[in-house]
Protein backbone atom coordinates (compact mmCIF):
# COMPACT_ATOMS: atom_id res chain seq x y z
CA UNK A 1 0.00 0.00 0.00
CA UNK A 2 1.14 3.35 -1.09
CA UNK A 3 2.12 6.32 1.56
CA UNK A 4 -0.65 8.47 -0.28
CA UNK A 5 -3.26 6.01 0.06
CA UNK A 6 -2.35 4.80 4.06
CA UNK A 7 -2.43 9.03 4.36
CA UNK A 8 -5.77 9.24 3.00
CA UNK A 9 -7.40 5.93 4.88
CA UNK A 10 -5.54 7.86 8.13
CA UNK A 11 -7.86 10.74 7.40
CA UNK A 12 -10.68 9.31 6.59
CA UNK A 13 -10.24 7.47 9.97
CA UNK A 14 -10.12 10.49 11.67
CA UNK A 15 -12.95 12.20 10.06
CA UNK A 16 -15.11 9.26 11.05
CA UNK A 17 -13.91 9.18 14.59
CA UNK A 18 -14.17 13.42 15.51
CA UNK A 19 -17.90 13.80 14.85
CA UNK A 20 -17.95 10.65 17.38
CA UNK A 21 -15.81 11.78 19.81
CA UNK A 22 -17.71 15.49 19.76
CA UNK A 23 -20.91 13.91 19.83
CA UNK A 24 -19.68 12.31 23.75
CA UNK A 25 -18.68 15.41 25.22
CA UNK A 26 -20.96 18.75 25.93
CA UNK A 27 -18.94 21.70 26.36
CA UNK A 28 -19.92 24.01 29.45
CA UNK A 29 -18.32 27.78 29.76
CA UNK A 30 -16.71 29.14 33.08
CA UNK A 31 -16.42 32.27 33.15
CA UNK A 32 -14.28 33.41 36.34
CA UNK A 33 -11.99 36.11 38.02
CA UNK A 34 -8.39 33.71 37.27
CA UNK A 35 -7.09 37.19 37.95
CA UNK A 36 -8.15 40.99 39.44
CA UNK A 37 -9.56 41.78 42.98
CA UNK A 38 -11.68 38.85 42.98
CA UNK A 39 -9.28 36.21 42.16
CA UNK A 40 -9.45 34.11 45.21
CA UNK A 41 -13.04 33.56 45.01
CA UNK A 42 -12.86 32.91 41.33
CA UNK A 43 -10.34 29.97 42.37
CA UNK A 44 -12.21 27.97 44.66
CA UNK A 45 -14.99 28.57 41.83
CA UNK A 46 -12.33 26.83 39.54
CA UNK A 47 -11.48 23.94 42.46
CA UNK A 48 -15.09 22.97 42.98
CA UNK A 49 -15.91 22.84 39.03
CA UNK A 50 -13.19 20.39 38.76
CA UNK A 51 -14.31 18.43 41.36
CA UNK A 52 -18.21 18.22 40.49
CA UNK A 53 -16.53 17.48 36.29
CA UNK A 54 -14.53 14.81 37.80
CA UNK A 55 -17.70 13.21 39.81
CA UNK A 56 -20.39 13.45 37.28
CA UNK A 57 -18.31 12.20 34.35
CA UNK A 58 -17.38 9.43 36.13
CA UNK A 59 -21.00 8.74 36.76
CA UNK A 60 -21.70 8.77 33.35
CA UNK A 61 -21.93 12.74 32.53
CA UNK A 62 -25.15 14.29 31.56
CA UNK A 63 -27.43 12.04 29.18
CA UNK A 64 -24.42 10.26 28.56
CA UNK A 65 -21.75 12.95 27.44
CA UNK A 66 -19.08 13.85 29.46
CA UNK A 67 -18.61 17.40 30.54
CA UNK A 68 -16.00 19.50 28.90
CA UNK A 69 -15.33 23.04 30.66
CA UNK A 70 -13.92 26.04 28.69
CA UNK A 71 -12.91 28.71 30.68
CA UNK A 72 -12.52 32.53 30.14
CA UNK A 73 -10.67 34.67 32.65
CA UNK A 74 -13.47 37.81 33.61
CA UNK A 75 -10.82 39.95 35.69
CA UNK A 76 -13.99 41.08 37.38
CA UNK A 77 -14.71 43.34 34.66
CA UNK A 78 -17.74 43.73 32.53
CA UNK A 79 -16.55 44.32 29.01
CA UNK A 80 -14.43 41.75 29.40
CA UNK A 81 -17.08 39.30 30.51
CA UNK A 82 -19.32 40.72 27.24
CA UNK A 83 -16.47 39.41 24.76
CA UNK A 84 -15.82 36.34 26.64
CA UNK A 85 -19.22 34.61 26.82
CA UNK A 86 -20.08 35.71 23.11
CA UNK A 87 -16.66 33.88 22.49
CA UNK A 88 -17.48 30.62 24.38
CA UNK A 89 -21.42 30.76 23.03
CA UNK A 90 -20.44 31.36 19.16
CA UNK A 91 -16.97 30.08 19.01
CA UNK A 92 -17.21 27.28 22.02
CA UNK A 93 -20.70 26.20 21.09
CA UNK A 94 -21.17 26.11 24.92
CA UNK A 95 -24.69 24.75 25.87
CA UNK A 96 -24.32 26.44 29.37
CA UNK A 97 -22.32 29.31 30.97
CA UNK A 98 -21.94 30.03 34.81
CA UNK A 99 -19.34 31.43 36.81
CA UNK A 100 -18.19 35.26 37.83
CA UNK A 101 -17.36 37.15 41.27
CA UNK A 102 -19.07 40.72 40.55
CA UNK A 103 -22.98 41.62 39.95
CA UNK A 104 -21.86 44.07 37.25
CA UNK A 105 -19.87 41.08 35.59
CA UNK A 106 -23.04 38.78 35.91
CA UNK A 107 -25.16 41.39 34.56
CA UNK A 108 -22.94 41.82 31.32
CA UNK A 109 -23.52 37.58 31.14
CA UNK A 110 -26.87 37.30 31.07
CA UNK A 111 -27.58 39.72 28.88
CA UNK A 112 -25.05 38.27 26.33
CA UNK A 113 -26.92 34.76 26.97
CA UNK A 114 -30.13 36.55 26.96
CA UNK A 115 -29.26 37.39 23.47
CA UNK A 116 -27.76 34.38 22.28
CA UNK A 117 -30.70 31.85 24.44
CA UNK A 118 -28.12 30.04 26.15
CA UNK A 119 -28.76 29.89 30.27
CA UNK A 120 -26.33 31.69 32.42
CA UNK A 121 -26.06 30.94 36.26
CA UNK A 122 -24.52 33.55 38.94
CA UNK A 123 -22.26 32.12 40.81
CA UNK A 124 -21.23 34.71 43.48
CA UNK A 125 -23.13 38.15 42.40
CA UNK A 126 -25.12 39.70 45.53
CA UNK A 127 -26.73 42.48 44.12
CA UNK A 128 -30.13 42.84 44.18
CA UNK A 129 -30.54 43.78 40.86
CA UNK A 130 -29.10 41.04 39.13
CA UNK A 131 -32.01 39.01 39.11
CA UNK A 132 -34.63 41.83 39.23
CA UNK A 133 -33.94 44.92 37.75
CA UNK A 134 -31.72 43.40 35.43
CA UNK A 135 -33.04 40.04 35.26
CA UNK A 136 -33.36 37.86 32.04
CA UNK A 137 -35.27 34.71 31.27
CA UNK A 138 -32.20 32.47 30.94
CA UNK A 139 -30.53 34.15 33.84
CA UNK A 140 -30.43 32.27 37.10
CA UNK A 141 -28.76 33.01 40.53
CA UNK A 142 -27.92 30.35 43.09
CA UNK A 143 -26.13 32.28 45.19
CA UNK A 144 -28.54 34.77 47.79
CA UNK A 145 -28.33 38.33 47.28
CA UNK A 146 -28.11 41.54 49.16
CA UNK A 147 -31.63 41.71 50.49
CA UNK A 148 -31.38 38.59 52.10
CA UNK A 149 -28.22 39.14 53.66
CA UNK A 150 -29.17 42.85 54.82
CA UNK A 151 -32.62 40.97 56.39
CA UNK A 152 -30.73 38.20 58.62
CA UNK A 153 -27.93 41.07 59.57
CA UNK A 154 -30.59 43.79 60.42
CA UNK A 155 -32.20 41.03 62.63
CA UNK A 156 -29.08 40.96 65.37
CA UNK A 157 -27.88 44.14 64.26
CA UNK A 158 -31.18 46.02 65.33
CA UNK A 159 -31.52 44.34 68.82
CA UNK A 160 -28.17 45.42 69.40
CA UNK A 161 -27.21 48.60 67.52
CA UNK A 162 -30.53 50.53 68.02
CA UNK A 163 -30.36 53.99 67.50
CA UNK A 164 -26.45 53.92 66.88
CA UNK A 165 -24.52 56.06 64.27
CA UNK A 166 -23.17 54.10 60.88
CA UNK A 167 -20.91 54.86 58.46
CA UNK A 168 -20.38 52.97 55.28
CA UNK A 169 -17.30 52.53 52.66
CA UNK A 170 -18.76 51.39 49.60
CA UNK A 171 -17.69 50.11 46.32
CA UNK A 172 -18.86 52.60 43.20
CA UNK A 173 -20.42 50.00 41.78
CA UNK A 174 -24.00 48.08 41.15
CA UNK A 175 -23.58 45.86 44.12
CA UNK A 176 -21.93 48.31 46.31
CA UNK A 177 -24.93 50.59 45.68
CA UNK A 178 -27.46 47.77 46.35
CA UNK A 179 -25.84 46.18 49.19
CA UNK A 180 -25.66 49.74 50.80
CA UNK A 181 -29.70 50.53 50.01
CA UNK A 182 -30.25 47.15 51.23
CA UNK A 183 -28.63 47.35 54.27
CA UNK A 184 -29.66 51.14 55.10
CA UNK A 185 -33.26 50.23 54.57
CA UNK A 186 -33.42 47.16 56.78
CA UNK A 187 -31.32 48.73 59.66
CA UNK A 188 -32.62 52.12 59.38
CA UNK A 189 -29.89 54.55 58.49
CA UNK A 190 -31.26 55.67 55.34
CA UNK A 191 -30.48 59.42 56.71
CA UNK A 192 -26.87 60.26 54.81
CA UNK A 193 -26.69 63.20 57.00
CA UNK A 194 -27.06 61.13 60.12
CA UNK A 195 -25.12 57.95 58.79
CA UNK A 196 -22.30 59.24 56.65
CA UNK A 197 -20.54 57.17 53.72
CA UNK A 198 -17.64 57.29 51.27
CA UNK A 199 -17.41 55.60 48.11
CA UNK A 200 -14.26 53.87 46.87
CA UNK A 201 -13.42 52.92 43.03
CA UNK A 202 -13.86 49.53 41.26
CA UNK A 203 -12.23 47.91 40.01
CA UNK A 204 -8.90 49.55 40.70
CA UNK A 205 -9.07 50.65 44.27
CA UNK A 206 -5.54 51.09 45.76
CA UNK A 207 -4.38 50.75 48.93
CA UNK A 208 -4.47 54.20 49.14
CA UNK A 209 -8.26 54.97 48.82
CA UNK A 210 -8.75 52.47 51.79
CA UNK A 211 -6.47 54.60 53.57
CA UNK A 212 -8.30 57.39 52.70
CA UNK A 213 -11.56 56.61 53.45
CA UNK A 214 -10.66 54.87 56.52
CA UNK A 215 -9.17 57.75 58.35
CA UNK A 216 -12.59 59.84 57.20
CA UNK A 217 -13.73 57.06 59.24
CA UNK A 218 -12.03 57.49 62.23
CA UNK A 219 -12.67 61.45 61.89
CA UNK A 220 -16.55 61.35 62.02
CA UNK A 221 -16.26 58.27 65.29
CA UNK A 222 -19.29 56.40 64.08
CA UNK A 223 -20.31 53.23 66.76
CA UNK A 224 -20.65 50.71 63.45
CA UNK A 225 -18.57 50.52 60.27
CA UNK A 226 -20.13 49.34 57.24
CA UNK A 227 -17.93 47.88 54.67
CA UNK A 228 -19.38 47.35 51.65
CA UNK A 229 -16.46 46.13 50.14
CA UNK A 230 -15.75 42.63 48.74
CA UNK A 231 -12.55 40.18 48.29
CA UNK A 232 -9.02 42.05 48.03
CA UNK A 233 -10.55 44.93 48.33
CA UNK A 234 -12.20 44.60 51.86
CA UNK A 235 -9.08 42.47 52.98
CA UNK A 236 -7.17 45.90 52.27
CA UNK A 237 -10.02 48.08 53.84
CA UNK A 238 -10.62 46.03 56.81
CA UNK A 239 -6.49 45.89 57.71
CA UNK A 240 -6.35 49.79 57.51
CA UNK A 241 -9.76 49.56 60.08
CA UNK A 242 -7.40 47.80 62.26
CA UNK A 243 -4.27 49.74 61.64
CA UNK A 244 -5.94 52.87 62.14
CA UNK A 245 -7.57 51.85 65.85
CA UNK A 246 -11.08 51.42 64.97
CA UNK A 247 -11.53 48.04 65.71
CA UNK A 248 -11.22 49.14 69.55
CA UNK A 249 -14.33 51.55 69.29
CA UNK A 250 -16.69 50.73 66.64
CA UNK A 251 -18.51 47.07 65.55
CA UNK A 252 -17.75 46.37 61.98
CA UNK A 253 -19.66 44.51 59.60
CA UNK A 254 -19.16 43.08 56.24
CA UNK A 255 -22.44 42.65 54.74
CA UNK A 256 -21.65 40.22 52.14
CA UNK A 257 -18.90 37.83 53.51
CA UNK A 258 -16.45 34.96 52.64
CA UNK A 259 -14.24 32.62 53.84
CA UNK A 260 -11.65 33.65 51.12
CA UNK A 261 -12.03 36.92 52.09
CA UNK A 262 -11.96 36.50 55.97
CA UNK A 263 -8.72 34.37 55.18
CA UNK A 264 -6.85 37.10 53.34
CA UNK A 265 -7.16 39.19 56.17
CA UNK A 266 -6.21 37.19 58.79
CA UNK A 267 -7.67 36.01 61.76
CA UNK A 268 -6.42 38.73 64.00
CA UNK A 269 -8.08 40.99 61.52
CA UNK A 270 -11.36 39.31 61.10
CA UNK A 271 -12.08 38.80 64.81
CA UNK A 272 -15.38 39.66 66.09
CA UNK A 273 -16.36 40.80 62.26
CA UNK A 274 -20.19 40.14 61.77
CA UNK A 275 -21.31 39.58 58.43
CA UNK A 276 -23.72 37.39 55.69
CA UNK A 277 -23.60 34.36 53.68
CA UNK A 278 -25.36 31.74 52.03
CA UNK A 279 -23.68 29.05 52.95
CA UNK A 280 -20.40 27.99 54.53
CA UNK A 281 -18.40 24.91 55.33
CA UNK A 282 -19.56 24.49 58.97
CA UNK A 283 -23.35 24.69 58.00
CA UNK A 284 -23.61 21.25 57.12
CA UNK A 285 -22.01 19.77 60.23
CA UNK A 286 -24.35 22.33 62.56
CA UNK A 287 -27.46 21.01 61.00
CA UNK A 288 -26.62 17.60 59.93
CA UNK A 289 -26.47 17.51 56.13
CA UNK A 290 -25.52 14.81 54.48
CA UNK A 291 -24.55 15.48 51.26
CA UNK A 292 -22.94 18.87 52.50
CA UNK A 293 -20.83 17.01 54.90
CA UNK A 294 -19.46 14.52 52.10
CA UNK A 295 -18.46 17.70 49.76
CA UNK A 296 -16.79 19.41 52.43
CA UNK A 297 -14.77 16.06 52.67
CA UNK A 298 -14.16 15.44 49.29
CA UNK A 299 -12.93 18.53 48.76
CA UNK A 300 -10.21 18.89 51.64
CA UNK A 301 -9.03 15.97 50.67
CA UNK A 302 -8.50 16.96 46.91
CA UNK A 303 -7.20 20.79 47.68
CA UNK A 304 -6.16 20.86 51.55
CA UNK A 305 -8.33 22.89 52.49
CA UNK A 306 -11.90 23.83 53.46
CA UNK A 307 -14.54 24.79 50.57
CA UNK A 308 -15.77 28.71 50.12
CA UNK A 309 -19.51 30.08 49.58
CA UNK A 310 -18.20 30.68 45.86
CA UNK A 311 -17.33 27.12 45.24
CA UNK A 312 -20.01 25.48 47.22
CA UNK A 313 -22.43 27.66 44.65
CA UNK A 314 -20.12 26.51 41.50
CA UNK A 315 -20.46 22.73 42.31
CA UNK A 316 -23.94 23.15 42.95
CA UNK A 317 -24.90 24.53 39.71
CA UNK A 318 -23.52 22.16 37.80
CA UNK A 319 -25.55 19.47 39.41
CA UNK A 320 -28.70 21.50 39.10
CA UNK A 321 -27.50 21.89 35.03
CA UNK A 322 -27.33 18.59 35.48
CA UNK A 323 -30.68 17.21 36.81
CA UNK A 324 -32.52 19.87 34.64
CA UNK A 325 -31.12 18.49 31.71
CA UNK A 326 -31.91 15.01 32.66
CA UNK A 327 -35.77 15.91 33.60
CA UNK A 328 -35.98 17.61 30.12
CA UNK A 329 -34.46 14.95 28.61
CA UNK A 330 -32.29 17.40 26.32
CA UNK A 331 -30.16 20.25 26.31
CA UNK A 332 -32.41 22.34 24.45
CA UNK A 333 -32.27 25.91 26.36
CA UNK A 334 -35.87 26.60 26.62
CA UNK A 335 -36.78 23.29 27.79
CA UNK A 336 -33.99 23.05 30.30
CA UNK A 337 -35.39 26.79 31.65
CA UNK A 338 -38.77 25.17 32.00
CA UNK A 339 -37.17 22.34 34.24
CA UNK A 340 -35.48 24.76 36.65
CA UNK A 341 -38.49 27.16 37.01
CA UNK A 342 -40.44 26.24 40.35
CA UNK A 343 -38.42 23.46 40.63
CA UNK A 344 -37.00 22.10 44.29
CA UNK A 345 -33.33 20.69 44.85
CA UNK A 346 -31.45 20.10 48.21
CA UNK A 347 -27.97 19.63 47.64
CA UNK A 348 -25.50 20.76 50.20
CA UNK A 349 -28.26 22.42 53.20
CA UNK A 350 -31.62 22.28 53.49
CA UNK A 351 -34.07 22.73 50.99
CA UNK A 352 -33.88 25.34 48.37
CA UNK A 353 -36.07 26.53 45.48
CA UNK A 354 -35.83 28.11 41.73
CA UNK A 355 -38.14 30.60 41.76
CA UNK A 356 -39.76 30.72 38.21
CA UNK A 357 -40.97 34.22 38.24
CA UNK A 358 -36.86 35.74 38.55
CA UNK A 359 -35.24 32.56 38.95
CA UNK A 360 -33.52 33.28 42.39
CA UNK A 361 -32.53 30.05 43.91
CA UNK A 362 -34.86 30.89 47.24
CA UNK A 363 -32.65 29.40 50.59
CA UNK A 364 -31.82 29.52 53.88
CA UNK A 365 -29.28 32.46 54.75
CA UNK A 366 -27.08 32.96 57.97
CA UNK A 367 -25.39 35.84 59.97
CA UNK A 368 -22.08 34.96 61.18
CA UNK A 369 -19.55 36.57 64.00
CA UNK A 370 -15.55 35.65 63.22
CA UNK A 371 -14.15 33.75 65.90
CA UNK A 372 -11.42 34.75 67.88
CA UNK A 373 -7.94 34.55 66.56
CA UNK A 374 -7.03 31.61 68.98
CA UNK A 375 -9.88 29.49 67.96
CA UNK A 376 -9.53 29.54 64.22
CA UNK A 377 -5.97 28.76 64.63
CA UNK A 378 -6.56 25.48 66.50
CA UNK A 379 -8.72 24.32 63.22
CA UNK A 380 -6.19 21.90 61.03
CA UNK A 381 -6.58 24.21 57.99
CA UNK A 382 -6.82 27.45 60.33
CA UNK A 383 -10.50 28.15 58.09
CA UNK A 384 -12.98 27.55 61.44
CA UNK A 385 -13.47 30.96 61.17
CA UNK A 386 -17.60 31.34 61.33
CA UNK A 387 -20.03 31.61 64.19
CA UNK A 388 -23.65 31.51 62.89
CA UNK A 389 -25.54 33.91 65.34
CA UNK A 390 -28.70 33.63 63.38
CA UNK A 391 -30.33 32.06 60.47
CA UNK A 392 -33.38 33.52 58.37
CA UNK A 393 -35.81 31.22 56.25
CA UNK A 394 -35.80 31.68 52.33
CA UNK A 395 -39.17 33.13 51.99
CA UNK A 396 -39.11 35.59 54.43
CA UNK A 397 -35.61 36.64 53.63
CA UNK A 398 -35.97 37.45 49.25
CA UNK A 399 -37.96 39.90 48.68
CA UNK A 400 -41.70 38.93 47.95
CA UNK A 401 -43.45 39.17 44.14
CA UNK A 402 -44.74 42.28 44.87
CA UNK A 403 -41.55 43.82 46.20
CA UNK A 404 -40.20 42.46 43.26
CA UNK A 405 -42.59 43.88 40.98
CA UNK A 406 -42.39 47.18 42.44
CA UNK A 407 -38.77 47.71 41.34
CA UNK A 408 -39.19 46.44 38.30
CA UNK A 409 -41.57 49.04 37.56
CA UNK A 410 -39.34 51.52 39.06
CA UNK A 411 -36.76 50.49 36.73
CA UNK A 412 -39.55 50.59 33.60
CA UNK A 413 -38.74 47.19 33.41
CA UNK A 414 -41.79 44.28 32.65
CA UNK A 415 -43.12 42.54 35.85
CA UNK A 416 -42.69 39.21 33.89
CA UNK A 417 -39.25 37.97 32.29
CA UNK A 418 -38.92 37.66 28.25
CA UNK A 419 -41.07 34.49 27.14
CA UNK A 420 -39.03 31.43 25.35
CA UNK A 421 -39.50 30.49 21.89
CA UNK A 422 -42.70 29.50 21.20
CA UNK A 423 -44.76 31.47 24.26
CA UNK A 424 -47.05 33.98 24.19
CA UNK A 425 -46.15 36.98 26.62
CA UNK A 426 -48.06 35.67 30.20
CA UNK A 427 -49.58 38.39 33.05
CA UNK A 428 -47.70 38.45 36.15
CA UNK A 429 -48.16 35.71 38.69
CA UNK A 430 -48.82 37.56 41.94
CA UNK A 431 -49.29 34.23 44.00
CA UNK A 432 -45.39 33.00 43.28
Amino acid sequence: MSRGTVSILLVGILWSVSPALAEDTVKIGLNYPKTGPYAAQGLDQWRATELAVEEINAAGGILGKKIEIVWRDSQSKADVTTANVTELIDKEKVVMVFGGSASSVAVAAGHVCQQKGVPFFATLSYSTTTTCEDGHRHTFRECYDSWAAAKVLSDYMNKSFAGKKYFYVVADYNWGHSTEAAFRKFTNTEDTEQHKRIATPFPGATEEDFKKAIAFAKMVKPDVLVLVLFGKDMELGIRQATAQGLKNDMQIVVPNLTLDMAEGAGPKVMEGVIGALPWCWSVPYKYNYQRGKEFVEKFAKKYNRYPSTSGASAYTILYEYKAAVERAKTFDAPAVIRALEGHEYQLLKDQQRWRDFDHQSIQTVYAVRCKPEAEVRKDKFQLDYFDIIASMPGDQAFRSRQEWNQYRVAAGKSTDLEPLPGEATVAADSGK
